[in-house]
This record gives C-alpha cells, sequence and structure tokens, in this order.
C-alpha cells in the first residue's frame, strides 16, 4: 500500500469524508453533479466553506474522480451496442491492450478471471462496422459478441449508503420465514 504525504493510503480514507455529509453530498452529485456549490450546501446541510473544503478533500483522496456529462450514443449515430468477450494467449495480451487503446468503438474494457479474459463494451455505426471490429480482433483470440437488443437499467447510481441493502433485506427475510 502507498502512503501519501498525509499518512492516508489509498483504502485508509479519512473517516469524515465518508460520513453523513460526504455521503449526503455524492448522492446529490450524483443526481446532478452541476449543482452550485452554494446549492450543495444548502441541501446538504453546511456551509458553502464546509461545503467547498469537503469537496476538495474527496477529490484529492480519489472519491471523487471526475464531474461528466452523458451523451445519447445513437444521437451521435451509434446505433449498435455490443459485448465482445474475447479469450487471449499470453502471448497477445500486451499487443490487445495497445489495439484496444486505439479502437474508438472500444467504450470500456475489463480484464477478467474465468474462461474470457476481456470483456469489451463496444459502440458501432452499424452491423458492418461491429463485423469489421471483430475480424480486427481475431488475431488476438476468440471473439464472442452479444448485441444489446435493451437496456432496462443504464448507469445505475452507487449507493452511497455504504450498504447494499436490497441483497441483505432478501437474506433476511429468507432466514425469518424458516
Amino acid at each position: 500500500m502507498t502512503i501519501d504525504s498525509t499518512g492516508v493510503g489509498p483504502n485508509d480514507l479519512p473517516s469524515h469524508l465518508m460520513d453523513a455529509f460526504g455521503r449526503s453530498l455524492l448522492k446529490e452529485l450524483q443526481d446532478n453533479a452541476r449543482l452550485s456549490i452554494a446549492e450543495l450546501a444548502r441541501r446538504v446541510g453546511l456551509s458553502a466553506t464546509a461545503t467547498s473544503e469537503r469537496m476538495r478533500q474527496m477529490e484529492e483522496a480519489g472519491v471523487v474522480s471526475g464531474y461528466t456529462i452523458e451523451i445519447d450514443r445513437e444521437a451521435l449515430g451509434l446505433e449498435v451496442l455490443a459485448f465482445i468477450r474475447l479469450t487471449c494467449e499470453g502471448q497477445h495480451y500486451y499487443r490487445l491492450m495497445e489495439f484496444v487503446q486505439t479502437l474508438e468503438e472500444v467504450r470500456e474494457c475489463h480484464h477478467l478471471t474465468g474462461g474470457d479474459a476481456f470483456l469489451l463494451k463496444i459502440t458501432t455505426t452499424s452491423m458492418s462496422s461491429l463485423e469489421a471490429l471483430i475480424e480486427a480482433l481475431l488475431p488476438f483470440g476468440n471473439p464472442v459478441t452479444s448485441v444489446v437488443l435493451s437496456t432496462p437499467i443504464e448507469r445505475r447510481k452507487y449507493a452511497v449508503t455504504g450498504k447494499l441493502t436490497t441483497v441483505t433485506r432478501k437474506r433476511s427475510s429468507r432466514s425469518g420465514k424458516r
């Protein structure tokens, strides 16, 4: 573990950053990252100065890593959304990593455990573009492609309470019925 100049490692956040105020800030920012400091402060019950300082600390600690917008991919002509699972032999690993960095179609690349080495999230303008991309990946391994028909849940917000209560509730209700 690396320790920074404040004596805090990446997994050792100062406890005040993730207190009720910190979690409330994260919830509000997930709802609307464009809120002004004054409005954010009003919503979480801190002064603007305290809110600004807390946000600075959260940014420095890596809790908040950026502010972004969401763009409708179809408005950009990216009609096809697909996932490609890819096996990759060890000798091709670094070449594949360099190659996928150059592909605008690759939205995300995840290194996996299990039978597949990688999961790529792909957006393209057409099925023929997807086919060309799949063919370009063949020298690196065996691609298996799934085209997305619909997305019932897209970019779900994180549960900033620190607990995934849905699973906990289901377990509790099952154990109480025995």
